[in-house]
């Protein structure tokens, strides 16, 4: 009898590979898309404080240039007639209306625009910029203003200014170098409205006065958003350089 075994087949097992489910695949995707949510807020932070303080940094050149250009000519540049021409406009000006408008980046050899693409706003007292100035040089200075924290409204800044420069922020308000005008888009923010108009004023009175605040973003905050920056000249500066120059004794 044979008593041999029968030879047993090696069968291999069928390796089952089990797939995504629709339902895995969706949580994987979310995960993603968290990720790089995540990611992107402060990538976009990032990029508006790179602006911010790009921005800051300019105003700082706008004001060191004017002063430049106050101890060789003896007086501050006129504003530019546009957003096409930015040398100085040629004629005096009558008036603080006049003399409220556009930094003249050609004369002063700077960028045409902010970190946004806007122009720079710029108002300086006529009887600084028509003619050389000296100690008893008169005219209506300037002054800026603060909101005050307490809610009691506003208060002085800075006084005794013969320049002011504005720079309107990523929103609301503000001119193109291509001169289109930028939209109001918040019906809150009081204290830019206040700012848009002293640079389109219609008196004399409206073109003095001006605000810097903190910037911030909540619609409740008082004055509402703010996101405009500020540099000015106060008038012991200016009359300081020239004297510094040898333009005054």
């Amino acid at each position: 009898m044979d008593r041999s075994q029968p030879k047993k087949t090696n069968t291999p097992e069928k390796n089952h590979t089990k797939g995504f489910t629709l339902v895995e695949l969706a949580v994987v995707v979310a995960v993603i898309a968290l990720l790089v949510g995540s990611m992107l807020i402060p990538l976009t932070t990032q990029v508006e404080q790179r602006n911010i303080s790009q921005t800051q940094k300019q105003l700082e050149e706008v004001k060191e240039a004017l002063l430049g250009y106050a101890m060789v000519n003896g007086r501050l540049p006129r504003p530019a007639p546009s957003e096409n021409d930015g040398a100085e406009r040629t004629n005096p000006c009558s008036d603080a209306r006049e003399c409220t408008g556009l930094v003249p980046w050609v004369t002063l050899g700077l960028q045409k625009t902010d970190a946004w693409g806007k122009m720079f706003g710029y108002s300086v007292t006529p009887e600084y910029a028509n003619a050389p100035f000296d100690f008893n040089t008169g005219g209506t200075l300037k002054t800026v203003q603060t909101r005050l924290s307490s809610g009691g409204g506003v208060t002085n800044l800075a006084t005794n200014l013969v320049v002011v420069v504005i720079s309107y922020g990523p929103k609301n308000w503000g001119r193109t170098e291509h001169g289109t005008d930028i939209a109001d888009e918040s019906t809150t923010n009081a204290d830019e409205d206040t700012n848009s108009a002293k640079f389109h004023c219609t008196t004399i009175g409206e073109c003095t006065n001006f605000i810097s605040r903190p910037l911030v973003s909540s619609k409740g905050a008082l004055g509402g958003e703010f996101d405009d920056q500020l540099a000015w000249l106060p008038q012991t500066i200016v009359l300081s350089r020239m004297v510094v120059a040898g333009k005054l004794p």
